[in-house]
């Protein structure tokens, strides 16, 4: 037996930072993982899927090469090798892990845990038991992906997890899924020479994102990437043998080698025993939290996808930060509320902030600025002059609320916009700044002009009358 002041279960991207940053702060800690140190992020989500990714996009342009003046021929790939270099940079980064919670003498206990009381948790290996005692305690467990019960189990029924411990390629995959975990696989697998099928029950798909940049991201699947889009319908009578997977499509019927499915992510809270420490989780399977991340019992917090906030790496990081300060009794600070949004598509789609579908929901007056990447020198430089960037505005301040964008590097320069939305900026302020020339982030600058109607780079608005 073992007392600690702070416990926390789950070492991905939630927890290992919590443990780090109460470690900091002077708290003795422990930290409890059944798996592998970086959760699921680091070891079957993004990383790992970033990493293919990164591969097959540069393939796709060493294929389009001779447009930009380059002689390139006989351009292939090798997925194992492709994958091995995934299995290696995933190992890198554990180690990493591994390495920060010993530099800051954090204690970890391999196994699973469960609460015997709210203060006392119990982690179990396949070879020994630890009570743990507990000050204080963070659950940062995570979701898995979501297998519903009519799909068959078969070796060729696989979700994102299985499919990146496969070591060759199908040659005709269908998705089941159109979000943002269908698409970003489609995407990669459709570069790769893979015949792709979506199927997708909603009439599009991402359908959290605006219906421009769902348009631009569809149009550029279908038409460059070859990928087929069946949205509206629902796949039925799914079979699995041998030769392969099929299922039927309204009134169609569908085959393929292999079939990806994406239908979402659910808590993993099974095991914990939240009952013994006066926990339940909602009607939804996740665990209630105040904007300090403590759950209704004084002594727990969690954080991360869990929480039915959104379920992103980096959300989860920022929550866990501050879980641990005031779980170490620091000063109470609310968890974050700007985040962006970034989705690993061809092209790349990112979001902060409100969007006019969600300012149309709210009742909300707004304006809007946007700005072609095809206008842009750097893109047209680069090769890569699809999509755009949007402001969302206050139609009567023009304090920006939401930004978006979709295309090249998409999920790097919105970061500027995060920062902009977050420190409350006009959209005046934001055009007013210098933006180095030529570059992709100049867009935020032109599309800031174009919201407050003296665009500069585009055409003026039309005068009425």
């Amino acid at each position: 037996m073992a007392a600690f002041d702070l416990v926390v279960i789950g070492a991905g991207p939630g927890g290992y930072p919590a443990a780090i940053r109460a470690a900091q702060m002077g708290a003795s800690v422990a930290i409890v993982e059944k798996e592998e140190l970086g959760g699921t992020c680091l070891n079957w989500g993004c990383i790992p899927t970033k990493t293919l990714i990164a591969s097959s996009e540069l393939l796709e342009r060493i294929k389009a090469a001779e447009s930009m003046g380059l002689r390139v021929q006989g351009a292939s790939f090798d997925y194992a090798a492709m994958a091995d270099r995934k299995d290696q940079m995933v190992q890198k980064l554990r180690n990493g892990v591994k390495q920060l919670l010993k530099a800051n003498g954090v204690t970890v206990f391999q196994g699973s845990a469960s609460y015997q009381s709210r203060n006392r948790i119990q982690a179990e290996s396949a070879g020994a038991t630890e009570v743990l005692i507990a000050g204080k305690s963070i659950i940062a467990t995570g979701t898995a992906s979501a297998m519903p019960g009519f799909l068959p189990r078969h070796e060729r029924v696989v979700e994102s997890r299985g499919f990146l411990g496969l070591r060759a390629l199908p040659a005709s995959t269908l998705i089941l899924g159109g979000g943002i975990i269908g698409c970003e696989f489609a995407c990669m697998l459709a570069q790769l020479g893979v015949k792709m099928t979506m199927v997708e029950l909603l009439e599009d798909i991402i359908a959290t994102i605006d219906a421009d940049v769902r348009r631009e991201l569809r149009r550029h699947m279908e038409k460059n990437l070859g990928i087929r889009i069946l949205t509206g319908v629902t796949l039925e009578a799914i079979t699995a043998d041998g030769r392969g997977v099929r299922g039927r499509a309204g009134q169609e019927t569908l085959e393929a080698d292999l079939l990806l499915v994406a239908l979402g992510r659910k808590p993993v809270l099974e095991g914990l025993k939240l009952e013994n420490a006066g926990l339940a989780p909602n009607a939804r399977g996740f665990l209630d939290v105040d904007a300090y991340g403590r759950t209704r019992v004084a002594t727990i917090y969690a954080v991360g996808d869990i929480t039915g906030g959104p379920l992103l790496a980096h959300a989860a990081t920022s929550q866990g930060l501050v879980a641990a300060e005031n779980a170490c009794g620091s000063y109470l600070h609310k968890n974050e509320t700007v985040v962006p949004n970034c989705i690993f598509t061809t092209p790349e789609i990112g979001t902060v902030g409100l969007s006019e579908q969600e300012a149309q929901q709210q009742g909300r007056k707004i304006k809007t600025g946007k700005y072609l990447f095809g206008a842009l020198g750097k893109a047209l430089a680069m090769g890569e002059p699809h999509g755009f960037v949007k402001w969302v505005a206050d139609a009567e301040t023009d304090q920006l609320l939401g930004a978006h964008a979709v295309g090249p590097h998409a999920t790097d320069i919105i970061a500027e916009a995060g920062v902009a939305i977050r420190a409350e900026l006009t959209a005046a302020d934001l055009a007013h700044t210098i933006h180095a020339h030529p570059t992709l982030a100049e867009a935020w600058m032109e599309a800031a002009h174009a919201l407050i109607g003296e665009p500069i780079h585009s055409a003026p608005p039309r005068k009425q009358g």
